[in-house]
């Protein structure tokens, strides 16, 4: 386990939601909660499986904006650095001991270019992401002005329809100009098909990244034929990355959500028509949520509502109960279907969130749960930083 934050003077309730040695029948709510064995086993299979398939996991910092987090996945899981998306994200993995660090995102804004310019004055490698020409001169003026080198990849729209550039040629002259400009370096391709990530059939998300492994083998043996090397080729998400990580194409892996599990990515179905958080994965994170209200016989109030998580993906389930279901929320209130009457005031309850990187970025610390004792505190270390 990672070195922990000094708890000395915090008092539960009124700085934490939680200090190490309680019960977690006693932690304040609403909060997020980490179930430590089932994300250490989470952790360590994705790690094994990029380990054997011979390629690279760095993952997504930007799920849960942890630096704990992310330094535990470098340790059980073996990864090699983390994705963030924004640079104010980027700053705080660097600063909190991350020494690979990639921007998978484009970076235009002249302010945030000259502190992307910075990061490795921090220590880090600094990586973005490229999809325009004109982005180019701006990244090499400011690695030049502050004495660094920014490496930079060539993002492919392979089906997600955003950012990235549509054809190899492209692709190539992109990566000419960044490797001929002073303090860039060349790194390789960006080619995450997000566009697939949450469809349920195996079969269907199977299809669309067969079209992407094709569509980037393309660039990668078009670049190499015009003397360009790609130290990354990377993509990969929660739902799809055994098809990166075998398609001899792709050396970098980038799954985030796998670590926690949410209820979105939960019910897409593996190759045996099974979810995914059924056997696959394993629900490790969730929103403790008490019941504050049995004023109607029929449904329970808890405390978890809007402004405890993001309901963008659908509504919380509820952890291993089928007796109470989680059927509507405002602001500060969940109300929960409670037919049997069989809950009470303060019964607590575990939500697993339907979207679990917004759920995130509202709280301020992570609970570690071990055997039903609190083990650990981690905070959110980069909530916020969205610019």
């Amino acid at each position: 386990m990672n070195k922990q934050t000094s708890f000395e003077g915090l008092e539960v309730g009124y700085d934490v939601p939680a200090l190490p040695g309680m019960d977690e029948a006693d932690i304040q709510t609403p909060c997020l909660v980490l179930d430590l064995d089932a994300l250490e086993r989470n952790i360590k299979k994705m790690g094994d499986f990029a380990k054997e398939m011979g390629v690279r996991h760095r993952v997504h910092g930007k799920m849960h904006k942890s630096v704990d987090v992310a330094l535990l996945q470098e340790t059980l899981g073996g990864s090699v650095g983390v994705c963030c998306q924004k640079v104010s994200e980027a700053e705080v993995f660097a600063r909190g001991g991350i020494k690979d660090v990639l921007v998978s995102n484009q970076v235009r804004q002249p302010e945030k270019i000259d502190r992307l310019a910075r990061l490795p004055k921090l220590g880090a490698r600094a990586i973005c992401c490229v999809d325009d020409l004109a982005n180019v001169a701006d990244l090499s003026d400011a690695a030049v002005r502050h004495g660094t080198q920014i490496e930079c990849l060539v993002e492919i729209d392979c089906g997600a329809g955003r950012c990235g550039v549509t054809t190899t040629p492209a692709v190539v002259e992109i990566a000419k100009a960044i490797d001929a400009a002073p303090g860039l370096k060349f790194a390789g391709l960006q080619a995450y098909q997000g566009a697939m990530q949450h469809l349920d059939s195996y079969e269907d998300r199977k299809a669309k990244i067969e079209i992407a492994v094709a569509q980037v083998k393309d660039a990668v043996d078009t670049l190499k034929s015009e003397g360009l090397e790609c130290d990354i080729v990377g993509g990969g998400g929660t739902g799809s990355y055994y098809f990166e990580g075998t398609s001899g194409v792709y050396n970098e892996l980038q799954c985030g959500s796998y670590a926690f599990m949410d209820a979105d990515y939960g019910r897409i179905l593996d190759k045996d028509g099974n979810r995914i958080d059924q056997g696959e994965w394993e629900n490790a994170l969730f929103i403790l949520t008490s019941v504050m209200s049995h004023a109607k016989a029929e449904k329970a109030i808890v405390d978890a509502g809007l402004k405890a998580q993001s309901v963008d993906s659908g509504l919380p389930v509820i952890f291993g109960r089928t007796d109470v279901t989680y059927v509507k929320c405002s602001d500060e209130h969940g109300v929960v279907a409670d037919p049997d009457g069989v809950l009470k005031v303060n019964d607590k309850l575990r939500l697993v969130p339907g979207h679990c990187d917004p759920t995130c970025n509202v709280h301020d610390w992570y609970v570690g749960v071990r055997n039903g004792k609190v083990e650990t505190l981690w905070p959110v270390s980069a909530r916020g930083k969205a610019y």
